[in-house]
């Protein structure tokens, strides 16, 4: 049984790499206890590691319980489940085996305990790859340990903010390699989670995806590189025909500057930077990154651990923040859509809604 299903939503936190931003994140956003009008809030580290950063921070009133076990959460306080005993030397802003050893920590015992439903949601701290890698954690980030753990086939990283969503076909590559891995059957499975989770996560009826092109002008039908005709054009198509309301390839270079973005519910780009460097200029403070396909609801900040300020009280929480409210969103979203799509009656009055707005949708010019 679901955490939620009689109180508001039980929300886990990993710390993050223990030298970097992740507790000072934390401990700036529970600190206004407002958040606990919202949800219920399971810090997944250790007390002395949170501690350690509260005293450096002034103005912060941050008052938790110390739990062992998930099924005694206090839902009129702040919870802090202990994944480890032991002493940890800590060095704010030092890449270290250690930093990366106590964040799997905290990321392991929170996804297990979102996948065994002992909490709703996971919002994960920023962790650095380079010192997370270990024959018992042999992935490039979160999205693909999630993926492994649930045993999904796809899943979609994609970053949100209130006027924007953008999802990546292909995440932590070597450009080099970027367009080895697009295909066609890639981009269809791709569009194919990101309209399921628009429809469930977003409550969008009939979701409309842009989908960009690899090349500068998006190939100039052909000049400039060959995979927007014979790869991603054909896989628009087949997307369209199993029901994907979906457009392109669209330049890149032009796209989000003449504001098309806000025309689409989501767009697909196909490599890293192409997606995220116009959507952490246009969603300074607000961007989250979401795992859409997942059976649980994962967000995070839209930036990394800042060894640079790390220990310095000048984290901006913002993103943090943004990412708890995107994750109840989304859980509630899910509530909302299962529980229509459970109810005869409600089904049938969501359809007749959607039939209206088909009709009154009209094609977006390629």
């Amino acid at each position: 049984m679901s955490a939620i299903t009689e109180h508001k939503p039980v929300i886990g936190l990993t710390c993050g790499d223990v030298n970097g931003i992740g507790i000072e994140l934390i401990i700036k956003t529970l600190g206004d206890n407002r958040i606990l009008d919202t949800c219920t809030p399971v810090i997944f580290a250790n007390n002395k590691v949170l501690n350690f950063y509260r005293k450096g921070l002034s103005g912060y009133n941050l008052n938790f319980i110390s739990i062992r076990e998930l099924n005694r959460v206090n839902h009129k306080q702040l919870n802090l489940f202990s994944c480890w005993e032991e002493e940890v030397n800590m060095n704010p802003g030092i890449l270290n085996a250690i930093g990366g050893e106590y964040a799997i920590k905290s990321l392991t015992a929170a996804a297990q305990a979102l996948k065994e439903n002992k909490i709703d949601g996971l919002v994960t701290a920023p962790i650095h790859k380079n010192n997370t890698q270990s024959e018992k954690f042999n992935f490039t980030g979160h999205t693909p340990y999630l993926k492994n753990l649930y045993g999904v086939n796809e899943v979609a990283m994609m970053m949100v903010a209130e006027n924007m969503r953008v999802a990546l076909l292909t995440e932590h590559l070597p450009v080099k390699e970027v367009a080895q891995k697009i295909s066609k059957e890639a981009i269809i499975s791709k569009l194919q989670v990101i309209n399921n989770s628009l429809k469930r996560d977003f409550n969008i009826n009939k979701p409309r995806i842009a989908v960009l092109g690899l090349n500068p002008h998006a190939g100039d039908e052909g000049l400039i590189g060959k995979e927007e005709e014979e790869i991603i054009k054909p896989a628009i198509k087949e997307a369209k025909h199993r029901d994907v309301f979906c457009f392109g390839p669209y330049s890149a270079d032009a796209f989000f500057a003449r504001g098309q973005h806000e025309k689409f519910d989501a767009v697909l780009a196909m490599y890293h930077d192409q997606g995220l460097i116009p959507f952490k200029s246009l969603a300074i403070g607000e961007g989250v990154n979401y795992t859409a396909g997942l059976p649980g609801v994962r967000t995070s900040p839209d930036h990394g651990v800042a060894f640079d300020i790390a220990g310095q009280g000048k984290a901006d929480e913002s993103s943090f923040r943004a990412a708890i409210f995107q994750c109840v969103d989304i859980i509630l979203g899910r509530r909302e859509y299962d529980e229509q799509y459970s109810n005869p009656l409600k089904k049938m009055s969501a359809s007749v809604l959607r039939n209206a707005v088909d009709e009154k949708v009209s094609d977006i010019p390629e």
